[in-house]
């Protein structure tokens, strides 16, 4: 059983000791709550590869058979937003700067797990030499952001959008913009302290893949897979904190009552439960929570929880892949969102909006969302993060906008001193 103290050491160093690895990850529950208690590790490292797989024609089916192949091993990677292009009859045009694969998973050389209660999976050998490592920071600097679509811009879009609400092309669509820099130099796990740092999440993240890197602060997961029961907790609903505990309370009670938050939630809900319903049981699908309120540094959010049987003649990839993209990230119904999200943005999604994420021996999984996250390329210096806000016919055009910028916070201030 870890210390407090030393556990607290580890993470410090995990990232700086994964970041020696052509590829590596860190899952950081970052000691906070998830919702409804769903939850089994505090932290992970997996680092080098022993065996890998990437993106083809048909990504779920490769992954079910690399699965199958390595029946007992781990596996770690993530799924890119534009999977969609393989599941749907859809396209993405547009540039993408940072140019992850669209699906990678591999089996790691060295894997260290921690339960919540600080007990030690897996590699206990390894605790002493991640500990040894020495992290160096980076010179402070200043990156200065571009956006893609900016405030003008961005209002514009949202009154477009709610005309194809209007007209009933959606009800709801999830609508992001880019900000962004080129040539840039930074040390990714020290930027990655330093949002985790700053905003500490359950489902924090540090990814180096070759030259690419992602260093995340989500509060969200995607979906997760627990003996034969499946978990989905769509975030749909954001405030800001107080200034103190009163004020603090009054914004969190406001989110907790807003009609509009409400709507934006419930569809999304509605959704899941859609999505789930197409690899589960019939009747097993229940709304766990529903509105729940959770608070984190910068912002509170409204998760609701969906639960459901996975049926015994389908596996973890039919329930992924059934489930894929996120709909807090599409909108409803799904495929005219993703239409729509391709017309309206500037920026090819890739990653952001995909999940990262890890698959246990026993085909039990869990999957964030890839929102509130840094992303990193190494060889050509371009830095990026994107954030989006869910437009509703309710929607005040000025009020997303600032939506967005909440969201943009924690990433903006980082990336101000690196």
């Amino acid at each position: 059983m870890l210390s407090e103290t030393t556990l607290i050491q580890l993470k410090q160093n995990a990232a700086a000791w994964a970041q020696q690895f052509d590829v590596g990850i860190v899952l950081d529950s970052n000691h906070c709550k998830h919702a409804l208690g769903i939850q089994n590790y505090e932290l992970i490292i997996a680092v080098g590869i022993k065996h890998e797989i990437t993106n083809s024609n048909d990504s779920f089916e490769s992954l079910r058979q690399f699965k199958n192949q390595h029946p007992a091993e781990w596996l770690f990677g993530y799924f890119s937003y534009d999977l969609k292009n393989q599941l749907e009859q859809l396209n993405s045009q547009h540039s993408d700067g940072i140019g992850f694969e669209q699906l990678y998973f591999f089996t790691p050389k060295h894997l260290l797990v921690i339960r919540t209660s600080g007990e030690i999976v897996l590699g206990e050998a390894l605790v002493a030499e991640i500990l040894k490592i020495s992290h160096k920071g980076h010179n402070d600097t200043s990156v200065m952001l571009t956006q893609r679509i900016d405030e003008i811009q961005y209002k514009q879009d949202v009154e477009k959008i709610r005309k194809h609400i209007e007209e009933g092309d959606v009800y709801e669509m999830n609508y992001c913009t880019e900000f962004f820099a080129d040539n840039i130099s930074i040390n990714p796990a020290s930027v990655y302290n330093k949002l985790k740092q700053k905003s500490a999440v359950p489902f924090g993240v540090y990814l180096k893949h070759n030259h690419r890197y992602v260093m995340g602060a989500s509060p969200e997961r995607f979906l997760c897979k627990r003996g034969d029961l499946l978990y989905s907790q769509p975030i749909k609903g954001t405030a800001k904190r107080g200034a103190d505990s009163a004020t603090d309370e009054i914004e969190k009670q406001k989110l907790f009552n807003s009609e509009k938050e409400r709507a934006e939630n419930l569809m999304i809900v509605d959704l899941v439960r859609n999505d789930l319903a197409r690899s589960a049981q019939t009747g097993s699908i229940k709304v766990d929570e529903l509105f729940g309120i959770y608070s984190f540094p910068q912002v509170h959010q409204m998760i609701s929880t969906v639960s459901a049987s996975l049926h015994p003649q389908n596996d973890f990839i039919d329930a992924i892949q059934q489930a894929f993209p996120m709909g807090s990230m599409t909108g409803t119904p799904k495929i005219m969102a993703m239409q729509l999200i391709e017309k309206y943005e500037k920026t090819k999604r890739g990653l952001y909006s995909g999940a990262i994420g890890y698959i246990e021996p026993n085909t039990d999984f869990d999957l964030n969302v890839v929102i509130r996250s840094i992303q990193y390329n190494a060889e050509t210096g371009y830095i990026n993060f994107e954030v989006g806000s869910a437009i509703t016919y309710d929607s005040v055009a000025q009020e997303e906008y600032a939506e967005c910028l909440l969201k943009a916070t924690a990433m903006k201030e980082v990336l101000t001193r690196v």
